[in-house]
């Protein structure tokens, strides 16, 4: 099996360079989002979701611009996946010399990777901290909350909507009915 569609053996990159839990979560987080979306337009769920899950996997190995995902990307290559997951990989980053978001999956990756942090972070605050408690006008309204989840750029979750053509309660709505599904995402 292709490396790009073997889920345990992605999460086991992600798993020897990822140690923090909340990186962990955020990489499970945006592999569901990504696997629903692939469903939705009938793409391949395990290459997708494998996109989601490795995004940031170099992330706490090397966080400075410059390092990630550039060396993630080198370490996926020496490990045999395909250049196009790669880019897809790299395109995810406001970096220079990156490869464009041009593809859907690219699209979808950018769109849900601040998103996904950002609803998780709502969950958080609700005195059950469930996905249950989570809809989107809880969403749009922390969103105005400057001083909460600051971290998380406004703007790259508006334009991860515009990318994909949906409002942005729509896809805001369709994240968090995927996070709410992933029985690995409870607790």
């Amino acid at each position: 099996m292709k490396n790009e569609l073997n889920r345990d053996y992605c999460y086991g990159i992600l798993a020897e360079y990822t140690k923090t839990p909340g990186l962990l979560r955020h990489a499970v987080s945006v592999e569901t989002c990504l696997r629903a979306y692939a469903q939705k337009f009938n793409e391949n769920e395990d290459y997708w979701g494998n996109a989601g899950l490795l995004h940031d996997f170099d992330y706490e190995m090397y966080p400075e611009e410059g390092g990630h995902p550039f060396k993630g990307a080198v370490i996926l290559a020496e490990k045999g996946f395909d250049q196009e997951f790669i880019d897809t990989i790299l395109s995810h980053v406001p970096y220079e010399g990156v490869p464009p978001r041009t593809t859907l999956l690219r699209k979808v990756l950018f769109a849900c990777d601040e998103l996904s942090g950002f609803i998780t972070a709502v969950k958080y605050v609700k005195p059950g901290k469930s996905f249950e408690e989570v809809d989107a006008s809880s969403v749009l309204k922390k969103m105005k909350d400057k001083a909460f989840a600051r971290a998380v750029s406004r703007e790259d979750i508006k334009a991860g909507a515009e990318l994909l053509g949906l409002s942005l309660d729509e896809h805001i709505t369709f994240c968090i009915n995927a996070l709410k599904n992933n029985p690995e995402l409870r607790g």
